[in-house]
Order: structure tokens, then sequence, then C-alpha cells
């Protein structure tokens, strides 16, 4: 893409996994539509190599970036590999505003843009920040929040609950229309079987594992399962040998349709995943991920439990048997989630993209191209806390 010299310039780095890319997918193509030129910075693994093939009107550069997992040379030879890559970049087409979304390829496109002037923003999608959104803090501008618990978590000064930037696509939509789209039958109930961009092996095998239990107790029920890489052709074999109706993919980029069709998902609870049941209405079933940084996924997960949107069970209860109850219970009572999903609405953040990007609109002095009024102003003195 051929950059504007004269244009508002941001770059967004949100790389390393769907919780921080499809947040930064959504505030790009807000930018986009707004005149601003738009670079994503994402990391080398397939989820975003993937992802970002969507990305239209934004420049893509990958970073050598590697999480900080206890292989300190590689993390410091690929930290500064990426440190080089991004000074080099800003040095030829600086930014006026680097946003990093959270996760390990967050530092060095803030510390680059720190130094040629930049004004640099932060999201943080978890209950508990990260530890690069804890450490670039004091170097931010702003620090943006979905949960406002996280909020006491982050030394700053300027700190605001927004919300989770979803995709403009996710919006609920006719169920009828989202299973048609995707080879199911439009009046039977659908589960949503998922473990986040890279999939969960423990919840495939559990929900496999309640297969021959499930096709009885809930003989018309359909699924669609997300697998992750590596055991896609396993998990259709097992709906295949039952005869059941399921669409088994590894990854899904169009999850409205996913979304759409589901009455119940059965999931992790990463951030963005939380995001977008509450922007699609979706209630679930949460199994956060055990080994989660600061069991950060469980607290997630209790925000919505508490308003009583999902449940929530820790890996070691997910068996089988659990699974054949909690499902027969729930797909039996459709007023039952039907009251879920109306609890889902509570936690909707439907302004939450264009508060992100207003914020740093106004932070920049920036107006839209046209010079009418900011089409997602939002009232002046909004309070950061929800």
């Amino acid at each position: 893409m051929s950059m504007n010299p004269m244009a508002k310039r941001i770059a967004i780095a949100c790389g390393g996994t769907g919780g921080h890319l499809f947040p930064g997918l959504a505030v790009g193509d807000t930018f986009v539509a707004r005149g601003c030129d738009v670079t994503l910075l994402v990391s080398p693994k397939e989820v975003d190599q993937t992802a970002v093939k969507s990305a239209y009107g934004m420049e893509v550069e990958s970073l050598p970036m590697v999480a900080l997992s206890g292989n300190l040379p590689r993390f410091a030879a690929c930290f500064w590999s990426s440190f080089s890559q991004c000074r080099k970049l800003f040095c030829d087409k600086p930014p006026d505003a680097v946003l990093a979304m959270g996760g390990f390829t967050s530092a060095p496109p803030v510390i680059a843009g720190k130094l040629i002037g930049a004004r640099i923003f932060l999201h943080e999608a978890n209950a508990i920040p990260g530890r690069a959104v804890k450490l670039l803090a004091p170097l931010a501008d702003e620090v943006f929040v979905q949960f406002p618990t996280a909020m006491p978590r982050v030394l700053s000064t300027n700190i605001r609950a927004t919300g989770l930037p979803v995709r403009s696509a996710l919006e609920p939509i006719e169920k009828a229309h989202a299973r048609t789209a995707l080879g199911l039958a439009e009046d039977r109930p659908v589960l949503l079987v998922m473990g986040g961009s890279q999939g969960a092996q423990s919840i495939n095998q559990a929900l496999v594992g309640a297969l021959p239990r499930l096709a009885k107790a809930l003989p018309g029920l359909q699924f669609i399962h997300l697998t992750g890489t590596g055991s896609v052709e396993t998990v259709r074999q097992a709906y295949d040998a039952l005869g059941l109706s399921a669409v088994v993919r590894p990854f899904l980029t169009e999850m409205e349709y996913a979304l759409g069709a589901a009455d119940l998902a059965l999931s992790r609870s990463g951030a963005s995943s939380l995001a977008e049941f509450s922007a699609m209405e979706l209630p679930a079933i949460l199994i956060p991920y055990p080994t989660a940084v600061d069991d950060h996924q469980r607290l997630n997960a209790r925000s919505f439990v508490d308003i009583g949107a999902a449940r929530c069970f820790h890996q070691k209860q997910l068996t089988p048997n659990l699974l054949v109850s909690q499902l027969s219970q729930l797909f039996g009572s459709p007023a039952r989630l039907e009251a879920m999903a109306g609890a889902m609405k509570q936690w909707k953040s439907a302004q939450a993209t264009g508060e992100v990007v207003q914020r740093i609109f106004d932070a920049c002095g920036w107006v839209d191209d046209a010079g009418d009024e900011l089409m997602f102003a939002l009232p002046r003195g909004k309070e950061a806390a929800a």
C-alpha cells in the first residue's frame, strides 16, 4: 500500500494470539475508515498470518518476537531484532501514534515509538493485566482496559475502561441465516465448541468422549467444533462415526457465522472470546485455561458468571459426565438459555472500538478528512469506570 505522507498514521501492535489480534484488526478497520494510514505489527504465527489476510487497506509487518518463557537468550535476540525492525520502519514512515494491544509483540514498537516522539496507547483485555502492559504503562499517554477491575493493577494516571473492541461484523444475526451459511439445519439447536484461536485439546477430548451419550440424550443437537491445528481429522471422524451433524474446522476467520448459528458455546475464557460472546449475546460454559498467567482466564470468567451469562468449571472437572449433564440441562431448558443470553447483553460494549479510536484522535489532535463532526464522537466527560 502506498502511504500518504500527509495522512494521520498509526501503528498497531496486536500479534501473538487471536485475543490481541482481532481487537487490533477491529480498531485498524475503523482507523482506515476515518482516513488514517495503518500498519499492523504482528507475529509470524499461523493464526496471525491467516487472520491478517482480511486486513484490507492496512500494511502488515511481521516482527520476529517470542514470548518471555524461560529462554532468555532467544527472547533477547528476537527482541533486539524486532526493535531494530521497528526503528527502521518508524524512521521511514514515522507514526503519529502507536497502539499496543498487549502481549509479547507490544514492547519493541512501543519503545521505538516513544523514541521518535509518537503518542503511546495500550489496551489490556484481561481482568489481570499482562506483564507487557504493566511494564509499558508508565510510557503510555493513555491505557484502555476491558475490565474495570484491571484499573488498580496498572501504573498509569490516565486509564479508562472502554470494553474490548470487536469486529463490526459481530452483531446478532438471524440464526437460520448463519446456520444455512455453514450447511447446518435451520431448525435444530447448535453447540459451538472452541478453545480460543489455537484450540484446546482437553476440551476436544472431553467433548469427543461425551459424544456417544450426547447423541442419545440430545439427538437433534448440531455442532460447530473449532479444534485448532493438529486434531481436526480425529475430531471429525468421531462425529462422522456417530452420524452427527457437525462443522469441524481448525479455525474459522468468519466467526460471525459460528457465533450467530450457536445457542451455546463451550470455550476457554480468553478476553477476546468473551467480548465476542457478549457482542453476539451468546451464553457459554467456560473452561478457563488452568496455566494462564496469574490465572487471568478464571478471573475473566468470573465477571460473566456473576451476571448469570455463563457457567464456569475448572479443567479438572471437565469430564464427559459433566458435559452430558450440563448440556442436557441447558438445551433442555430454552428459557434458561434465553435468560443467560439476556444477561450476556449486560457486558456488551458496543462503543468500545469507537471510544478507543476517538480517544486517540483527540489525543493526537486529529480531525476527519472531511472536517465534519466526528462520526464516533462520544460525550465529553464520559467517566473511565463502567
